[in-house]
């Protein structure tokens, strides 16, 4: 089961909720058999700077080598990029 953790600037208009459901989306794309993305928002009141970081755990496997890793990358990116403001 992936994990992703959303840090964000808590008054940027995000859509956490949306932002979790497209991880997991994009992620069940990129392997079938990675399972429901357990997902959670933390949106933080005082920042220094405006940020958005997500962090995305899965655990190892042999299908998940660089390459695979790599490719997902980039289309979370894709996918992601939209949604933050």
């Amino acid at each position: 089961m992936p994990q992703a953790d959303l840090n964000y600037s808590s008054q940027l208009p995000l859509d956490a909720a949306a932002v979790l459901a497209k991880v997991e989306e994009v992620v069940a794309e990129h392997d079938a058999t990675s399972g429901a993305c357990k997902g959670r928002a933390h949106p933080h009141e005082i920042t220094h700077h405006v940020h958005v970081l997500l962090r995305l755990r899965m655990l190892k496997k042999p299908h998940r080598d660089n390459a695979f890793m790599q490719a997902l990358l980039g289309a979370l990116q894709t996918a992601l990029r939209p949604m933050v403001p």
